[in-house]
This record gives structure tokens, C-alpha cells and sequence, in this order.
């Protein structure tokens, strides 16, 4: 391990079929007035909002909400959420949902008590708040994010075309407690679950391929996407087995809480452009990355050659014997692939609603990092962009 760091992870998660019992605990922290926040309208179908809000009123809390969160949560939304939270001088802002409400409900958290516009402030400066942060605990009902135990924050501006993340330094923006109740994610449709597992293999991805020491985290990291892909291919025949899907469901966690990011330089890039791509299009934020995902690490794996050798050994166990360096890194990245095809993830752009005359605005878009092994120039994200949509 090369470098220095520090970790500390203050959110309290309570995993499995009994987790919600645990909300009453956690309700008697904070003071009487919640804001439940939660997205179309599904948590009422299968019985979870009633669950939710009868808990709330056994602790005697005084409820408001916002609802309607979209997959991709937007300027005015925010500001419309934050409108209501003042309003409700909530003392904790309660998200119920996927990533998307858990996002929503932090970028709400830090602009409650914000003077200054939290997009211009957050999003566009990447400031820190220096205001009084409103509590967030979530419940959740879909996997892939991580942002149950993170103190990351997307929001897209429709007006700009722009979607833009914020990781805030400040730890108190982590979900103070997040419950994980594998059940709830059954009825998810295949689309939405395939997604959520490319975004978990993906946040894995981002942090592994940087840095060339003998790092700790790369071992965990390799047997997080084992994991992955195993109890992918399981969930993907069987939607409904609960040992699958409960480990997606874990893995999604350790899979972005900072953890195998230690030692790491990091590379967000696919990110970066599938974000942008989201932007112009809307799409579902795992296709989005899965989209981009194979022509980039074609257009890097020159760079990064024995750290792909590595991923393909160690991760899809490629045999290198009589393969050259390159011949195995390329078989690891066609064995992900061929995984990706199998689990039905979109494979390309343009089936998101890419179109030619879009390449320039979503490269513009894409926030260039360094971190990894090639720091990107303009001209690359577009060719990486056109060599996307024919995937």
C-alpha cells in the first residue's frame, strides 16, 4: 500500500429481513418533524410506504413529503425539496428508495439551510457546506449506488444538459443510518436490477484500475467482482433467490463506501462520460456506464496493460499460458463482455438515445479526472463516444 489516508464511516446499516424494525431505534434520535422522501409511487404498491409512515406515527412524528424523485434527480426538484423541508422544519430527512432518493436526500441536506444556490455552490464550485446540516437516514429498495453509505450527491440540470456528482468531504452528509432489507428489492423489474449490478461492478472497476503497488484494496476488489458476478448470474436466471440478491445487495455497499478506494489514485471516467451521456438522454444511469464501459477500457488497456492481465487472471480466470500480456488482457475484457450480453445490459449508445449530433455536447460535458492511466484529451472522449454507439 503506497500513500497515506485516512477512513472513517459513521453510517449505521442494519441488513436483513428484520431491518426495518430497527427504525423506531433510530426515529428516537431526532426531533419530531420528518421529511419521507420517495420516488414514483412504487413504495405504495408493494406495502413499504404503509410499513414506513405507521412506524413514523408509533414515534410520534409529525410527517411531510416529498414525492415524485425521478431516476435522474433534477435542479428543480431539488429546489422544489427544499422548499418543503424549510417549510417542515425537518429535524431528519428520511429517504425511501434507490440511489436516486438517497442522492436527492443529501443534496436536500446540504441546501436546507443553504444562502447560496446549491447547484452553483455544490455542483458547479464543488464547495463545501458551511451551513447546518439536516440528518439523513435511509431505507432502501434498490441496489447498485452505494449511496446508502456514501456522502455522494448527482443531480442533473436539464437547462444545461449537465449531471454532475458531488462527493463531500464532510462525513456528517453519510446517511447517519441506512436499513437494507434484501426483500425489498424483489420486485424489482429485470432492466432496473440488471442495471444496478453493472453500476455495482462498475464503482469496483473506477477504483481497481489505478495504481500499480501490491494494494489491499485490489484483493478485496477482485473478490467483491467475483462475488458480483456470481450472484449476478444466479439473480439474473432467478430473480426472486433471496441468497443472490441479498449479496448484491451487500457488495453494492462495500462496493462504494470509500473502502477499496484506499491507496487508490482512482479513475472516474466512465463515470464522468456516462453521467453526460445521461444527461442528453435521460437514460438509466448503469446503462449509461455499461455503454461506454468496453470501448474505454479498450482505448486505456495499452496504459494499464498488467493490471488488465491481472483482472483478467484473477477475475474471469483467463489462462495466460501461451498468451501474450495483451492477448490476456483482451480476453478478460471479452470475457466481461460476454458476461455483460448475458445479464442483457445495453451494450451501446446510440440504443439510449445517443445520437451523432450529440458526441461534441456530451464530450463537453465530461468531466476529464486524472487518476488513472491515461488522463483523457477532448478528441479521445469523442472517439471513445463514436466507438460507443456500434458497440
Amino acid at each position: 500500500m503506497l500513500g497515506n489516508f485516512s477512513y472513517c464511516n459513521p453510517t449505521k446499516l442494519y441488513f436483513g429481513n428484520d431491518s426495518l424494525n430497527y427504525l423506531g431505534t433510530e426515529l428516537q434520535k431526532y426531533g419530531k418533524n420528518v421529511v419521507l422522501i420517495y420516488g414514483g409511487g412504487s413504495i405504495k404498491k408493494n406495502g413499504i410506504y404503509d410499513e414506513v409512515v405507521s412506524i413514523l406515527k408509533d414515534n410520534d412524528k409529525n410527517i411531510a413529503e416529498i414525492s415524485g424523485v425521478m431516476p435522474n434527480p433534477t435542479t428543480n426538484k431539488l429546489y422544489e425539496g427544499i422548499d418543503i423541508a424549510r417549510r417542515h422544519n425537518a429535524d431528519l430527512l428520511l429517504a425511501v428508495g434507490g440511489g436516486s432518493v438517497c442522492d436527492y436526500a443529501k443534496a436536500v441536506s446540504v441546501s436546507v439551510n443553504c444562502s447560496d444556490d446549491p447547484w452553483e455552490k455544490y455542483y458547479i464550485r464543488f464547495e463545501e457546506p458551511d451551513c447546518t446540516i439536516v440528518p439523513v437516514g435511509c431505507v432502501l429498495t434498490m441496489v447498485g449506488t452505494g449511496s446508502e453509505m456514501n456522502a455522494g450527491s448527482v443531480i442533473t440540470n436539464p437547462l444545461t444538459k449537465q449531471k454532475i456528482g458531488h462527493v463531500f468531504a464532510d462525513k456528517s452528509i453519510m446517511p447517519r443510518f441506512s436499513i437494507l432489507n434484501p426483500n425489498y428489492t424483489l420486485s424489482l423489474p429485470h432492466y432496473q436490477m440488471v442495471a444496478g449490478i453493472y453500476d455495482i461492478f462498475n464503482h469496483i472497476c473506477e477504483q481497481y484500475f489505478s495504481g500499480e503497488d501490491d494494494c489491499t484494496s485490489d484483493y478485496i476488489s477482485e473478490g467483491l467482482m467475483r462475488s458480483v458476478i456470481h450472484s449476478s448470474r444466479i439473480a439474473n436466471k432467478d430473480p426472486q433467490n433471496y441468497e443472490a440478491r441479498s449479496n448484491l445487495m451487500w457488495a453494492a455497499t462495500w462496493a462504494l463506501n470509500t473502502l477499496v478506494s484506499r491507496g487508490k489514485s482512482t479513475d472516474w471516467m466512465i463515470h464522468m462520460i456516462g453521467q453526460s451521456v445521461g444527461a442528453y438522454t435521460n437514460a438509466t444511469h448503469g446503462m449509461t456506464l455499461a455503454a461506454v464501459s468496453l470501448p474505454y477500457y479498450r482505448h486505456i488497456l495499452p496504459y494499464g496493460l498488467a493490471k488488465f492481465k491481472r483482472f483478467a487472471v484473477n477475475v474471469w480466470n483467463i489462462d495466460p499460458e501461451g498468451k501474450s500480456d495483451k492477448e490476456t488482457a483482451e480476453a478478460g475484457l471479452e470475457a466481461m463482455a460476454s458476461w455483460m450480453r448475458e445479464l442483457g445490459l445495453v451494450m451501446n449508445t446510440s440504443e439510449l438515445g445517443v445520437t451523432d449530433d450529440m458526441i461534441e455536447g456530451i464530450a463537453d460535458g465530461s468531466i476529464i479526472l486524472p487518476g488513472g492511466y491515461k488522463v483523457l484529451e477532448h478528441d479521445e472522449i469523442v472517439k471513445i463516444l463514436k466507438e460507443s454507439m456500434y458497440e
